[in-house]
C-alpha cells in the first residue's frame, strides 16, 4: 500500500463525486460546494483545491485513490499562521491517514515559515479531536455556538500547534509537493 499526499487532479473527480453521494456528513467540509456529479466534483477542483498565496489542498491518496484532504487556509505571512483542516472518506478511517496527514502539513508549514497552525472541530466530533491531538496539537478553548449546520448551532473546541511545540511520534507521509 502506498500513501502519499500531493494536489489534487481532475483524475479525482469521481471518487470525489463518491464520496459527496455516499458520506453525507461530509457535506459541511465542502463548504456548501455540491459535488454531486463529476462536472461539479472536476469545477470544485480545478477552483477550489489548486495552491495559492493563502490556501493549499493535499489530497490524501492510498494506492493512487484520493481518500481525503489536509489543507491550509487564511496563511498569513505577517503573522506567520495559519488554518488547519481535513477530512477523509468513511472507508478511510480508522487507520491513522488523517493524523500522518496533518502531522505532515504541520511539519512542512513550519519548513516554509509559519509559526501557528489553529484548528476547530465540533465538540460531538470525538474523531476529529483524536486527530488533532496525535498530530500534535494542543486544546485551548471552547467557541460557544461558533457554527450553525441547517438550524443547529455548535460550540467548537479550538487546537493549535506552535512551532516550537514537540513534534508528535507519527509517521510522516511523502508529499509530492
Amino acid at each position: 500500500m502506498t500513501i502519499e499526499l500531493r494536489p489534487w487532479i481532475l483524475g479525482d473527480a469521481p471518487t470525489l463525486c463518491t464520496v459527496y453521494q455516499e458520506d453525507t456528513d461530509l457535506h459541511v467540509q465542502f463548504g456548501g460546494a455540491n459535488l454531486s456529479t463529476l462536472e461539479l466534483a472536476r469545477h470544485h477542483i480545478s477552483e477550489q483545491l489548486p495552491f495559492s498565496e493563502s490556501f493549499c489542498n493535499w489530497a490524501i491518496s492510498v494506492d493512487g485513490v484520493a481518500v481525503g484532504n489536509v489543507g491550509l487556509s487564511a496563511i498569513d505571512r505577517c503573522h506567520r499562521t495559519a488554518w488547519v483542516f481535513y477530512w477523509l472518506a468513511s472507508a478511510a478511517r480508522g487507520n491513522g491517514y488523517a493524523s500522518r496527514a496533518l502531522a505532515t502539513v504541520a511539519d512542512k508549514a513550519f519548513e516554509d515559515g509559519l509559526f501557528r497552525l489553529e484548528l476547530g472541530h465540533r465538540v460531538n466530533n470525538r474523531a476529529s479531536c483524536t486527530v488533532a491531538t496525535r498530530a500534535g496539537f494542543i486544546i485551548e478553548g471552547l467557541e460557544r455556538q461558533k457554527l450553525q449546520y441547517g438550524t443547529e448551532r455548535f460550540d467548537v473546541e479550538t487546537h493549535a500547534r506552535l512551532q516550537t511545540d514537540p513534534r508528535p511520534e507519527t509517521e510522516p507521509i511523502p508529499t509530492a509537493r
